[in-house]
């Protein structure tokens, strides 16, 4: 394993995103959970700042920005919080670093527990504190709402909801999550103003990059949602991760992996690219910057086998913490 991280400034990661390529859709599987890229756990919070700091005024909410912690008044854009966008007083971004090619593996989003031995890369939930001395991804939902946090959204942003016809909050069925209205500039700004808080609060927790989960919701929105808005709204949110020294990954979505330079993001998690023949399509745009997780054995077998160069973990559908009944760890 080459076990050195890959570090890069800001324009040198924008600049490798010019050999971007196509890729095909992957997202339908027989497994809801496997394929939408959460685990039923629920918890994605972080303290945010009271107002909605967006200005958006077509419609969007601006109230609080935390689901269980709305009334904190931490704030995320401090100048002098190390992970900000000048935190150098050059006025440059601060340094970003990938995480390291062909290294252990672990996907802890179900709760986190001490990563197994030779595991360099983490990805928790972004209420967690990251794993010391590894590379930390921070998990954040971004497109739809955690579960159990649909009250809060219906109390502080219910116009950030996509709702029917009928005005009901159109529900993706696998998880029970409402999904976040994207679909005007205005509003694409006011989520992407509580969200960037959150991403903001992973960078100042310590924790090296992002993904940010559910980018292919557009394909569940029986077209309310349309692909462009999806990338707009992503692009959004690298700006940010990227001005808090943080890089930021494409989360499944191969269909769309030819739109990388728009995305604005860095390296891919993807779950079960081999099961479903995607993972040469993140290969061609992304190189070695690929991380996979694979819910079945056979699927991480043929993985290990055909891509040795990746990073490739075999977890339980659930995510399951150490110790857990269910629980399935294994790397190669």
């Amino acid at each position: 394993m080459n076990k050195a991280p890959f570090c890069l400034s800001l324009v040198g990661a924008l600049a490798l995103a010019a050999f971007g390529c196509g890729g095909d859709d992957g997202d339908a599987t027989d497994d809801a959970a496997a394929s939408s890229g959460q685990t039923p756990t629920g918890g994605t919070t972080t303290p945010g700042s009271d107002d909605d700091p967006s200005g958006a005024t077509s419609g969007a909410t601006t109230t609080a920005t935390d689901p269980t912690n709305p009334t904190d008044p931490t704030d995320p854009t401090d100048p002098t919080d190390p992970t900000s966008a000048d935190s150098t007083g050059t006025g440059d971004p601060p340094m970003m670093t990938l995480p390291p090619p062909n290294a252990g593996l672990d996907y802890q989003l179900g709760g986190a527990y001490p990563p197994p031995a030779g595991v360099e890369i983490v990805s928790r939930d972004r209420t967690e504190s990251p794993a010391a001395g590894l590379y930390n991804i921070c998990y954040v939902n971004g497109y739809q709402t955690q579960p159990g946090e649909q009250d809060w959204w219906e109390s502080e942003h219910p116009d950030l909801l996509l709702r029917d016809d009928m005005g009901n909050p159109f529900i993706d069925p696998d998880w029970n999550e409402v999904l976040l209205d994207i679909t005007t500039p205005e509003k694409r700004q006011a989520l992407a103003a509580i969200v960037g808080e959150w991403i903001e609060q992973c960078g100042t927790d310590g924790f090296d990059a992002v993904e940010i989960d559910n980018l292919d919701t557009y394909s569940r929105s029986d077209g309310m949602i349309s692909q462009d808005n999806a990338v707009d709204y992503m692009a959004m949110l690298s700006t940010t991760a990227h001005a808090a020294g943080m890089a930021i990954a494409q989360k499944n979505s191969a269909e769309i992996v030819s739109r990388r330079d728009e995305l604005g993001t860095d390296f891919v998690v993807s779950e079960e690219c081999n099961r479903w023949n995607e993972c040469q399509d993140f290969i061609d745009v992304y190189g070695e910057a690929v991380l996979v997780i694979e819910y079945r054995q056979q699927d991480f077998d043929a993985g290990c086998t055909d891509y040795p160069q990746l990073s490739i973990v075999l977890r339980d559908l659930d995510l399951v913490p150490e110790g857990d009944a269910g629980y399935v760890y294994d790397g190669c």
